[in-house]
């Protein structure tokens, strides 16, 4: 698995200014079927997402006069592009995010996604039960 992160990334990646209306995100989001904006349009200061618009709306923040800054993940955890899909894996179950940004000198040049990890992996496809295990009505977990 040492395919470079660049042929799985995202690219163009979608970017949005620290003063963007939340809303504006939000239409953003919806309009392109995506799950997250980074923030910074030249370097990257930040990444806001689904999760952060939603935890928004659940804290009553006004989001029609609120900039995504507010929002937004912060430091944001990027990688190289000549690193490794697998190295991106790893970053992004270290540091427990779903989003990774691919930078190249503080800019933002893709983005590679839990998705994109998922849809790359089809060897290691889990394969569903058709019926329960028979422990789990006791409440038998691994």
């Amino acid at each position: 698995m040492n395919t470079p992160v660049t042929d799985l990334m995202t690219s163009p990646v979608r970017t949005t200014a620290p003063e963007t209306p939340v809303t504006e995100a939000a239409r953003d989001l919806t309009n392109h079927g995506i799950g997250s904006l980074v923030v910074g349009e030249e370097r990257i200061v930040g990444i806001v997402t689904e999760s952060d618009i939603v935890a928004g709306v659940a804290d009553g923040t006004d989001l029609a006069s609120t900039a995504v800054s507010a929002l937004m993940s912060d430091p944001v955890v990027t990688i190289d592009p000549a690193e490794s899909v697998r190295v991106a894996g790893e970053r992004m179950g270290r540091n427990n995010v779903k989003k990774l940004p691919v930078a190249r000198d503080g800019e933002a040049i893709g983005i590679v996604t839990t998705t994109d990890l998922a849809r790359f992996l089809p060897e290691n496809s889990i394969r569903m039960s058709r019926q329960p295990e028979p422990d789990i009505g006791k409440g038998e977990f691994e």
